[in-house]
């Protein structure tokens, strides 16, 4: 069922009864197809937690993405069939094999096994004027990242930013902890909406910024 919320290339659609959103394409995780729609489940990605929240992502489908963290290709994989250009930045070389099997499949995703904490790394693969970051690295410095990142956003580019509270402090209040990333984020970017994950991610909070 087609949803003018919805990026164009994501749909619900049911599933054993149940509507859920989906994409088109190969199946990567076990997860339930119908015919070439496979559903995106919100517990196993952030990013499907924030669509299915109702998040304004600002995402219409096309757009050249770049993803940090992708680890084995979970979500990434469902960002390569509705965007354009995706390029998945991974650090561990174990899921980074995965992410380069689930690319085979997907002509637009350009898996980059890197460290997002230093883009100069990439910065001469991965094209400027990007339509989105997406970002769920499970790191300390979490707002560094994404600011540094910035770089290869366009002015009216989104962050659509998943920010795990225990990464950067476990004995830490999470409250504070996204008080203090959010405080850094402001440095780089206007911060257009959050909201808590908790419902399918907890501890997490969810963030849509564009570049000041």
């Amino acid at each position: 069922m087609s949803d003018p919320d919805l990026p164009v290339g994501v749909e619900r659609r049911s599933f054993d009864g149940e509507t859920r959103l989906a994409t088109r394409g190969p199946p990567v995780y076990g997860e339930p197809t119908d015919g070439e729609w496979r559903a995106w489940g919100p517990e196993r990605s952030k990013l499907g937690g924030m669509l299915e929240l109702g998040f304004d992502a600002g995402l219409s489908g096309g757009e050249t993405v770049l993803y940090l963290g992708a680890a084995a290709g979970t979500t990434v994989s469902h960002v390569a069939d509705f965007a354009g250009p995706t390029y998945a930045v991974e650090f561990a070389p174990r899921p980074t094999r995965d992410l380069l099997d689930v690319a085979e499949s997907r002509d637009r995703l350009f898996p980059l096994l890197k460290d997002a904490r230093k883009p100069e790394t990439y910065a001469h693969v991965v094209e400027r004027d990007l339509d989105a970051i997406v970002q769920d690295v499970a790191t300390r410095g979490q707002a560094a990242v994404a600011t540094r990142n910035a770089r290869f956003l366009a002015d009216d580019g989104r962050l659509l930013l998943a920010v795990k509270a225990r990464s950067e402090d476990v004995t830490a209040d999470p409250d504070d902890v996204f008080a203090d990333v959010l405080a850094e984020l402001r440095g780089t970017y206007e911060v257009l909406e959050t909201e808590r994950l908790d419902r399918f991610h907890e501890d997490h909070l969810g963030v849509v910024a564009t570049p000041k």
